[in-house]
């Protein structure tokens, strides 16, 4: 359910699993990878990137703009852009431990929301911008919890003996997608708001996760090593229609989807040095974002 991303990026979030890891150390350069001409990529792209220690970077979508928000010694990774690219959440081990911060998306304002010392990790945004979803081991295991964008209003929505993570809201507000280790390997389970009405949308042996929904809620984008190596994986809201995006030998994971819903950002070790490319949702017009920065780069999350 967990993997490493080259620290510990959620050791709130590395509970052994079994699943296979991304590559853990940056090296070298690589210069950017050309895409096919439609669509273009539009917007800006928040990431984690690795210089002497991970911190919260953004970029153009068409991979010009680099700009470093946060200057740390400690680790801040996972964020999550909120829909009107106002604020950025995102796991942050400051304080000597994992926490939830958020702040302007130009770096300013910082406040932690969480404030407990247990870890809390991977926020995702209501579309509204009025809730954040988040898991934490609080209480003992890794379960999904939603507070109000203060941060104040904390409910848990999971309580299972087995490690639920990685929550993300559907545009409509009503239902929540998670990945989940509660039938013996990781699955991509989808419940209510209120944690009521579980379903398990995958069903595999294998391991699925980091699930994000298409901004119509009508399809899932999640990461899945199913076929041997991990891969970028498309289904209707429902679980059927599955469909391989990436189809690649190297690792393809932690797909998030462009804010007119056309395009899929995903992290990927394809040209040796982990990078945030972009792709049409049918996966065609492959584009490497960060490739000519010379960062370790993960977790995308694409604003407007």
């Amino acid at each position: 359910m967990f993997r490493k991303t080259g620290v510990a990026v959620s050791a709130v979030a590395l509970v052994a699993l079994g699943c296979e890891s991304a590559p853990l150390a940056p090296e070298g350069d690589v210069a950017p990878v050309l895409a096919a001409r439609s669509p273009m990529p539009k917007g800006i792209i928040t990431f984690h990137g690795w210089d002497t220690n991970y911190e919260i970077y953004t970029i153009g979508a068409d991979g010009t703009g680099l700009t470093r928000l946060t200057s740390v010694a400690a680790d801040d990774v996972l964020p999550a852009v909120s829909p009107d690219g106002k604020r950025i959440a995102f796991e942050s081990y400051r304080d000597g431990n994992a926490e939830i911060y958020v702040m302007n998306a130009d770096g300013t304002g910082l406040t932690n929301l969480t404030q407990h010392p247990a870890g809390d990790g991977r926020p995702k945004w209501s579309k509204d911008g009025k809730f954040i979803v988040f898991h934490s081991n609080r209480d003992g295991n890794f379960e999904i919890y939603r507070m109000a964008a203060d941060g104040s209003g904390l409910t848990r929505l999971t309580n299972h003996a087995a490690n639920d993570a990685a929550p993300v809201i559907s545009p409509d507000g009503k239902r929540i997608a998670f990945e989940s280790n509660r039938a013996g390997n990781g699955d991509i389970w989808v419940m209510n708001l209120d944690g009521t009405g579980l379903t398990n949308l995958t069903d595999h042996p294998a391991f699925d996760g980091a699930p994000d929904w298409s901004k119509d809620g009508k399809r899932i984008a999640f990461d899945s090593n199913r076929d041997g190596d991990f891969d970028i994986y498309l289904m209707k809201a429902n679980g059927s229609g599955l469909t391989n995006l990436t189809n690649n030998a190297v690792f393809d994971g932690r797909p998030n989807w462009s804010a007119d819903g056309k395009m899929i950002a995903f992290e990927s070790g394809r040209d040796g040095l982990e990078a945030v490319f972009v792709m049409a949702a049918d996966g065609t017009a492959v584009t490497n974002v960060t490739g000519g920065t010379g960062l370790y780069s993960a977790f995308p999350s694409w604003g407007r």
